[in-house]
């Protein structure tokens, strides 16, 4: 029974631990999405964190996607009592590797960790999210296109609906969800969005600083050029 249990419920650090190197969809860019990046912290609160945490990010954080800190309190603090605490989860590692056999991993590089020649750490989950479907020879009854025999299960199928996989070997929708594939589509873009920017959230401000540093250095390099012209104009 205890090995059962772990394979069912420890399975997330299998699924994002490995993977195949198969086709991988682009994940649309929501970086710059403020009502995107708010949605994916509010699916990934709900259905994530059950298992999983991002404790290398605090709650209060979240206010640089546009939310107050009282939004943040009354939709989004489910696991902790003060608004500067880390996104943990309520069970604690030790109870979980006891339960379960092992800890399951924390999700707050995931998007980074994931990265490879294939595409991008947001690629995979994006393309991973989207293709589980029902197999009843895994323990789970999940299995994945992206991550074969894999353990987890599909924890946001209600929304996706039931995929089976055809005689070509391709995902077909058997059984809608509460949203429509491309509303499913667009949730699983939002949540794999708000990994991506967990996994680092200066990396807009890198990015706008890189580029100032860019435009100085290129109006010195023009008044260096001057200088340069003018010291030397002379000189034949």
């Amino acid at each position: 029974m205890k090995r059962l249990l772990t394979a069912l419920l420890v399975a997330p650090a299998i699924a994002f631990g490995a993977g195949a190197a198969l086709h991988l969809d682009k994940a649309p860019d929501v970086q710059n999405d403020n009502a995107a990046l708010q949605s994916g912290a509010k699916t990934f609160v709900n259905y994530c964190m059950n298992c999983h945490g991002a404790s290398y990010l605090r709650y209060n954080r979240l206010t640089e996607l546009g939310l107050s800190e009282q939004q943040v309190k009354d939709h989004l603090l489910f696991t902790a009592d003060k608004i500067g605490e880390q996104m943990r989860i309520a069970a604690r590692p030790a109870e979980q590797k006891a339960w379960f056999g092992a800890t399951p991993p924390d999700l707050t590089l995931v998007a980074r960790s994931r990265a490879s020649g294939d595409g991008s750490g947001a690629d995979w989950l994006y393309t991973y999210l989207r293709s589980f479907y029902v197999d009843e020879k895994r323990p789970t009854g999940w299995n994945n296109t992206i991550f074969e025999n894999v353990g987890m299960p599909h924890v946001l199928w209600q929304l996706q609906g039931v995929q089976i996989l055809n005689q070509d070997h391709q995902l077909e929708l058997k059984t809608p969800g509460t949203l429509t594939p491309a509303e499913y589509n667009k949730t699983v873009a939002d949540l794999v969005g708000f990994m991506v920017w967990a996994a680092e959230p200066e990396a807009g401000f890198r990015k706008q600083l890189g580029f100032g540093v860019l435009v100085f250095l290129a109006v010195l390099f023009g008044f260096a050029y001057k200088m340069k012209k003018n010291y030397w104009k002379d000189i034949k």
